[in-house]
């Protein structure tokens, strides 16, 4: 399993999540280790939904006719 630290996280905001993490009945590190486990999903849709959005960012191929670029080709010669 791999480990992450983070620093410069706000006292203010490790207190609010040690309080979240009390009232579930667990210890910071679960509470934490859950947050992020929610924040990154990699549901079906998900992966689909990237891919599409990887697709858009992909130039189309163009809509010529090869045999028509070999037309044009002959004729300029």
């Amino acid at each position: 399993m791999a480990k992450v630290v983070v620093h410069g996280v706000d006292d203010e905001v490790v207190e609010r999540l040690r309080l979240k993490a009390e009232l579930h009945g667990r210890p910071l590190e679960d509470e934490l280790r859950e947050i992020l486990r929610r924040a990154a999903p990699l549901s079906r849709e998900a992966k689909i939904a990237l891919a599409a959005r990887i697709r858009a960012m992909t130039p189309r191929p163009l809509a010529t006719d090869s045999a028509d670029l070999i037309r044009e080709d002959r004729d300029t010669r």
